[in-house]
């Protein structure tokens, strides 16, 4: 397995003082723990008055415990070139579900080696299925007998207040377990570098998510996987990012559509509207960008455009679900298919009209 200084990549997203940070971790040298054994040769014996050793049962399957010991054998740790992360088995076959930017770093997705240690300390050099830099997923295969795939469980069952398990192993801790809530659902979180930036409808948590969690799962208290951890809340851009509460999982559904279409294709699709929207418009809503000599507001022939759309429009609702800015309409977007129709509400000129759009597909 790769050792040795990793970077970790940074993805911003407006809110206050708050930034949002990708949790491929860095390896080597972070974590030190030293015992002391007593001097050879002492005959020095101590005496625990009044202990008695508990008579520990079997944990029900619900506990913490219960969950870890079911989903633990199906998490695994992955290395590239400049970083690590975390993945799942979803398959009996050797497929297994991760970040992006966790085999994006360093080689991986240009055919760099990606190592991958299975919880019984087997190790495996994988080749990367497919990746989608808009949702920050990738597919991973090895070629290993006995794997445990996980259960996918449904994110759209989710609630507030539900209480979830992240495993993974952050900061190369392999095989750790942390717990918590969902804090929040459809949080909007824009991660990434204008190249390659993720839009994520995410699951928000307070289940404690450091650098090295990336890819792995986030389950229910049936052991199912709700999410795929992705990304943390950090307050600024020092040198050192963890956790303080705020974490976010990319929904299991959206996750599970994109695996489905990387392994069947190697590649996933994402929807669109074919229009640009002005960054610098403030809300609240979104605005359609006016035409250019590079680039149309409006893509001819694309769904806006037919479906009659105009430059200028300010985008303020989609099926009655407020629009906040910019950003928030694509992560809103992206939790829908290509095909799917939708209804914006769109505030041109003072007059506020309806207009159904057919959503058409990009790959990515």
């Amino acid at each position: 397995m790769a050792t040795g200084p990793r970077r970790t990549r940074r993805w911003t997203v407006a809110v206050g003082m708050v930034a949002i940070a990708l949790v491929a971790g860095a390896a080597g040298g972070i974590v030190g723990i030293q015992l002391t054994e007593s001097e050879s040769g002492s005959n020095e014996t101590v005496t625990v008055i009044g202990s008695d050793p508990a008579n520990v049962g079997e944990r029900p399957d619900t506990s913490t415990a219960g969950v870890a010991s079911m989903v633990l054998p199906s998490v695994v740790s992955i290395a590239a070139a400049d970083g690590n992360g975390s993945g799942f088995i979803i398959s009996d076959d050797g497929y297994i579900l991760t970040n992006h930017h966790v085999v994006a770093a360093g080689a991986g997705i240009d055919g760099g080696a990606i190592g991958v240690e299975l919880f019984d300390g087997r190790e495996f050099d994988a080749d990367v299925v497919g990746s989608s830099p808009s949702y920050d997923l990738a597919v991973v295969r090895i070629d290993a007998d006995e794997l445990q795939p996980v259960v996918l469980g449904e994110s759209a069952s989710v609630a507030v207040g539900d209480p979830v398990i992240a495993i993974g192993s952050p900061l190369g801790l392999d095989s750790t377990v942390t717990s918590g809530i969902v804090s929040a659902l459809d949080r909007p979180v824009t991660a990434g570098e204008r190249s390659e930036q993720s839009y994520i409808n995410a699951l928000q948590t307070d289940a404690a998510i450091n650098p090295g969690n990336s890819g792995g799962p986030l389950v229910d208290s049936g052991g199912r996987v709700v999410g795929v951890n992705s990304a943390i809340a950090t307050l600024g851009f020092g040198g050192d990012i963890g956790s303080i509460g705020l974490g976010f999982a990319i929904p299991i559904d959206q996750a599970r559509r994109t695996a489905e279409q990387i392994i069947s294709s190697g590649e996933a699709v994402y929807p669109i509207i074919g229009a640009l929207l002005e960054n610098g418009h403030q809300g609240p809503g979104a605005r359609v960008a006016s035409d250019d000599d590079e680039q149309p507001g409006i893509t001819p022939g694309g769904p806006a455009d037919e479906a009659g759309v105009r430059s200028g429009d300010v985008i303020t609702e989609i099926n009655g679900d407020r629009v906040r800015g910019p950003g928030e309409l694509i992560v809103m977007l992206r939790s829908y298919e290509p095909g799917d129709e939708i209804t914006l509400t769109v505030d041109r000129d003072g007059d506020v009209m309806e207009i159904a759009v057919t959503l058409g597909a990009n790959v990515g």
